[in-house]
């Protein structure tokens, strides 16, 4: 009796730990479920944002962990009156961490709020960011005309002045996409950003004492092409209709340019369905028709009429785009006509400079070499056509130069 009387005491408490076990186990599997729900979503944004963390670079590699967008969280405001944060401003001094055009009267370990700009640093979300360390639109701008004027001087090499202007306008574009800043003067800003890395792409060119030029290259490139993406979200998201932006065109068109190089990775989508989306203004435009041809008739390798309308129509900044494969277009220009005949008279010298849109002067170095590697019979199989013969390997290291000299139409 006293067995059957213990029992319902005994099952009423076993029943109250099975119920709070279950508790215990529906809490933590809520935690659980909200953990996993959180990190579904963020793979979800790195899905959508399509970024790729590691990139492999020649002799870099480096770890995107770029600035990640959440609608859900308020939107900032920076607060910073000056182009570098206090606090960054001072610790910098206190670790000698400055560049030179930073050093108050070559202080490594002294700056000013004049001189100090600020580096660029990877967050992981703006709610662990204080507005006083981000900079408001009025001091972005006066930032980027300060970086600007860098480029003008001449007191240190190109590639100095690239180095940190590369690295400071890299802090400009997170400031922006913290910010979610996506006016006109927004617009006006990635423009003048792009055409810094476009322009960079022409001078470094001829930078060939920095050993690690080619890495240089390459993240000048990929920056190019991260900055013209959020140059074309921007210009979709103020896009009126029947009308674009003043210098839409221009740029939209250096999208074009990028696919003469065959080997480069696809900024996005492909060309012909990139074309479908714009609007008809720009595929009308002066500036993509340029584009177009441009491309056609490198692909088709129809070396006249490439150097021809690349003479008369690029502009700077589309000529700064296509000159490596200028050098190529002139070198598959000699190969075709060394092949194509002429073995027993002399080619005209004065012909060949206005084909390829060249002063006299600049030929003779190139055509010694071309005669030297004939005789050497030294060839190689790289072209950018496949249908035309091939080009020695010493005529194309030493046209490398010829696109610097630029069109004269002589």
């Amino acid at each position: 009796m006293e067995r059957s009387r213990r029992n319902p005491r005994q099952r009423h408490s076993r029943s109250q730990k099975i119920a709070s076990n279950c508790t215990n186990n529906s809490a933590t599997e809520a935690g659980s479920s909200v953990q996993n729900d959180f990190s579904d979503s963020v793979n979800v944004r790195d899905w959508k944002t399509g970024r790729t963390r590691n990139h492999e670079r020649s002799g870099v590699v480096e770890k995107e962990e770029e600035q990640e967008e959440s609608t859900d969280l308020p939107r900032l405001i920076g607060t910073c009156p000056h182009m570098c944060p206090e606090g960054e401003r001072l610790q910098r001094e206190r670790l000698r961490d400055l560049a030179v055009f930073e050093r108050l009267h070559g202080n490594v370990g002294k700056t000013s709020p004049g001189l100090a700009v600020k580096k660029f640093c990877r967050t992981i979300s703006t709610k662990h960011v204080r507005p006083s360390d981000v900079r408001p639109l009025p001091v972005l701008e006066d930032t980027l005309n300060y970086l600007l004027d860098l480029l003008n001087s001449s007191v240190r090499p190109f590639e100095v002045i690239h180095d940190f202007v590369f690295d400071r306008m890299r802090s400009i574009r997170q400031d922006l996409s913290m910010q979610n800043i996506v006016n006109d003067k927004a617009i006006r800003m990635y423009e003048e950003m792009v055409k810094f890395h476009v322009i960079s792409h022409h001078q470094l060119r001829s930078c060939n004492s920095n050993p690690n030029m080619s890495s240089v290259h390459y993240l000048n490139m990929e920056q190019l092409k991260k900055t013209l993406t959020s140059l074309y979200n921007l210009y979709e998201v103020n896009q009126s209709s029947n009308s674009c932006h003043e210098n839409e065109p221009e740029f939209r068109s250096l999208y074009v340019l990028l696919h003469l190089d065959s080997n480069s990775q696809a900024m996005g989508e492909s060309l012909s369905l990139w074309f479908r989306l714009l609007p008809s203004p720009i595929i009308k435009s002066k500036e993509m028709c340029f584009a177009r041809s441009t491309l056609r008739y490198f692909r088709m390798g129809n070396y006249k009429l490439f150097i021809c309308i690349t003479a008369t129509e690029a502009s700077y900044l589309q000529y700064c785009v296509m000159e490596p494969f200028i050098d190529e277009i002139r070198a598959m220009a000699v190969s075709c006509i060394n092949n194509g005949g002429y073995k027993l008279y002399p080619y005209p010298l004065a012909h060949l400079a206005r084909l390829l849109r060249m002063k006299i002067w600049n030929l003779f170095a190139p055509l010694v070499v071309l005669k030297s590697a004939l005789m050497m019979k030294v060839t190689s199989c790289y072209h950018p056509s496949k249908q035309l013969s091939a080009v020695p390997i010493q005529v194309y290291s030493a046209i490398a130069f010829w696109a610097r000299k630029g069109f004269n139409g002589e």
